[in-house]
């Protein structure tokens, strides 16, 4: 099923009761992650990356669709550049993390500090809305980890980032795949 579009407020988006599981939505993604390279380690290597950071306080399947999002899980990402010109590399494409762009067949060690980095960056976007585990807390975080700024109005105002952003992880979380 392809990607439906949502703006607004929070309460436009997926409530969490509609959220897939997230053994449901790592499934519905690993071929995904095998066309980029990944190997099979790697992507078994991501599952237990996003396990051991949820005890950061972001949940499992926030983590994984943010990862999703800006990597597609390929583990050797290239490191991009935000509007500041601070390099974002890894998994979550954050500042600040780790990078290893280009390789694949990684350890674990280097595939979960590349999601410690984003699940941290993550955690303090969540900690500005109320570090609340509910639908409305996460979709903010999720604007303020894209673009820097929220208009909680309409989540869909990228403010110069990506409009879609939180958007395209709402479908992520309901299990659909691009």
């Amino acid at each position: 099923m392809g990607f439906v579009s949502y703006s607004g407020p929070s309460s436009s988006f997926p409530p969490r009761d509609q959220w897939k599981s997230f053994e449901e939505i790592f499934n519905a993604n690993k071929s995904a992650m095998a066309a980029t390279g990944d190997t099979g380690e790697d992507i078994g290597r991501i599952w237990n990356a996003v396990n051991q950071c949820a005890k950061i306080g972001v949940e499992e399947r926030v983590i994984f669709c943010i990862i999703m999002q800006e990597s597609t899980g390929n583990v050797g990402v290239k490191t991009t550049y935000n509007g500041d010109g601070h390099a974002t590399a890894g998994l979550m494409q954050c500042d600040g993390s780790p990078g290893f762009p280009g390789q694949h067949g990684l350890s674990q060690d280097q595939i979960t500090s590349m999601v410690t980095a984003g699940t941290n960056h993550f955690k303090q976007n969540l900690k500005d809305f109320g570090d609340a585990d509910t639908a409305d807390c996460i979709y903010k975080a999720l604007r303020e980890y894209n673009s820097g700024s929220v208009n909680p109005d309409n989540l869909s105002d990228g403010r110069g980032a990506t409009n879609s952003y939180v958007s395209d992880i709402a479908n992520r979380l309901l299990g659909r795949t691009n």
